[in-house]
């Protein structure tokens, strides 16, 4: 496996080199990532997350944490003995996110190899590559958010799940959860199955309980030293977007129940099930009440926030709400894996593996019922459906491969791969034009990279450095290229900041110039029929950004030159 990741690795690199050099970081997580490398680099303190460069001068808090900076940080400062910083910069994207992708391989492989057969990871790492398109595209190069990183705690949660040695599973549960915690809120839902299919197979089996031990353990001290190592001193106030004091009373409070729960283990099943529904109803309760400024959205912005924002990103929305085209390769491999899981639980309910089976059938369903709540969930559904598409490959392979006609073996394979492989899926909606985006959507769509480019943004570094008033998308991306400072970007914590941008944009010129002074903005960057520029036209017909989309001037607003087919608009602020 790890010389299948090599390979991988070596293929991802070469193919992305482009975009590599051209530090081509796409998503605006990705800059603020690297942003946050570079003031870790410069002597920023471990404890203070603040990127002083977006709504200077104050700054803005980010929730996250350092522990997804670090190899970023350490293959920078590697690179940097052979190469010039800004190459090393560059090599560090590219490479970091194969790091957890080799993780994940592992951490699949072993599940693959444990549950269906020695020689059946080869099928794991196809259907990881042409089959989940989603979870792949989170350990790309140049993808150094935090998402890769979960995805491979989550992996490793599953083969924990299943290790047939119980303290060594029960820990690897423990740890991957609260790494995964540590960085981010995201993968909470799943950490909160994990901790219940333990808990399950202890009531099922009180022979288990070595196993709970080991994950409470684990869960309750990991937690401990995870806050203290890695929480910046903005997270610990009682928010509930992040790691703070919050969630882990509740990982302390989980840790110490279960670790009590592990070491009486009565005898009787109905006990055990009625002392694990009265340490969860405990906790859920307790929860409640220490913190009920928690039981609404994690975020906590402002009404007017959610509507005008949060509310509309579109990973948030449930996979039906989104076209054919988008949802359909999205949901091809988890609806095939929880169908084979299921298969297999099914075949080894009297072998050895049936719980382990059980565990990885319960988690993929979980997994897929979570696309109905959000779209966000695809990567880690269509990770956690290769164990059960691979147990679908295994029983249906060899009858299809051993059939005595030659055409039923050749077509039946070639269905069956495609069935499950979600690229296919996609290319299939591509080939036979099913629902294809409309000509203002492509259009949208190549004028927002345009506006990303680096090589265009690099063109505003001939004016000196300054605060400069743009779209909430495209401030990451503008402070990581250039050495010009933002307004806002797409944070929660920078709420106040985002709203300000919403408002100058949709209201009168006379307000907008208000706002820009007062946040100490001199330049005014537009970037026409950018994503988000065309949500202000739409939304506030006759506002400002609407009536410099129309060609209206104003005497403080003086235009700035820039080169010959440049995507933008430069204004200086008087």
């Amino acid at each position: 496996m790890l010389l299948a990741w090599l390979a991988i690795a070596g293929w991802f690199v070469w193919d992305r080199w482009t975009g590599i050099r051209w530090l081509s970081l796409g998503d605006t997580d990705d800059n603020m990532r690297l942003m946050q490398v570079r003031g870790l680099l410069a002597g920023q303190d471990w404890y203070d997350l603040r990127q002083y460069r977006m709504n200077p001068p104050a700054g803005f808090d980010i929730h996250w944490s350092r522990i997804v900076d670090l190899p970023i940080a350490g293959l920078i400062l590697l690179f940097r003995q052979f190469t010039t910083p800004a190459m090393a910069e560059r090599l560090a994207c590219g490479i970091a996110p194969l790091l957890p992708l080799g993780v994940a391989l592992v951490a699949l492989g072993t599940t693959v190899r444990r549950l269906v057969g020695l020689a059946w990871w080869p099928v794991a790492v196809l259907f990881l590559l042409v089959g989940a398109a989603q979870t792949m595209s989170m350990f790309m190069p140049l993808r150094i958010d935090h998402h890769g990183w979960q995805l491979a705690c989550l992996a490793v949660t599953v083969a924990g799940l299943c290790d047939p040695r119980g303290p060594r599973g029960g820990a690897l549960v423990g740890l991957a959860s609260v790494v995964s915690l540590a960085i981010g809120l995201e993968m909470l839902p799943y950490i909160a199955m994990a901790g219940v299919i333990l808990t399950l197979r202890w009531v099922w089996d009180a022979g288990e309980e070595r196993r709970l031990d080991a994950y409470a353990v684990s869960l309750g001290l990991g937690g401990a030293a995870a806050f203290a190592a890695f929480s910046s001193t903005a997270n610990w106030a009682l928010r509930c977007d992040a790691f703070t004091p919050v969630w882990l009373a509740v990982v302390v409070a989980a840790g110490v129940a279960l670790y009590i729960l592990a070491f009486l283990s009565p005898r009787a099943v109905i006990v055990r099930l009625a002392l694990a529904v009265a340490v969860g109803a405990g906790i859920a309760i307790g929860f409640a009440s220490f913190f009920p400024q928690c039981l609404g959205r994690p975020e906590q912005v402002s009404p007017e926030l959610a509507r005008t924002w949060l509310d509309n990103v579109r990973e948030a929305k449930p996979v039906y709400a989104h076209p054919f085209r988008v949802a359909f390769p999205i949901v091809t491999l988890p609806v095939v894996g929880l169908i084979g899981a299921l298969v297999a639980a099914w075949r080894a309910r009297r072998g050895p593996w049936a719980v382990g089976w059980a565990a990885v059938a319960l988690f993929t369903a979980f997994a897929t019922a979570m696309l109905a709540w959000q779209t966000r969930a695809g990567p880690a559904a269509q990770l956690l459906a290769i164990p059960g598409a691979v147990a679908l490959a295994a029983i249906a392979f060899p009858w299809i491969l051993g059939h005595r006609l030659m055409p039923v073996r050749v077509i039946g394979a070639v269905l069956a791969f495609v069935i499950v492989s979600g690229s296919f899926a996609t290319l299939a909606i591509q080939w036979l034009h099913i629902d294809p985006p409309s000509a203002y959507t492509r259009r949208v769509n190549a004028a927002t990279g345009e506006c990303m480019r680096t090589s265009r943004l690099m063109t505003l570094n001939r004016y000196p450095a300054a605060t400069v008033f743009t779209f909430v998308d495209l401030g990451p991306r503008l402070i990581t290229v250039t050495h010009h400072r933002a307004i806002a970007g797409p944070y929660h914590r920078n709420g106040a900041a985002i709203l300000d941008v919403q408002h100058a944009f949709s209201r009168s010129p006379e307000q907008a110039r208000a706002i820009m002074k007062r946040h100490g903005a001199t330049l005014l960057l537009l970037c026409p029929n950018m994503a988000e520029s065309t949500i202000y036209r739409s939304r506030n017909p006759g506002g400002f950004y609407d009536r410099m989309a129309h060609g209206m001037k104003y005497d403080w607003l003086t235009p700035l030159p820039l080169p010959a087919k440049s995507p933008y608009r430069l204004y200086r602020i008087s």
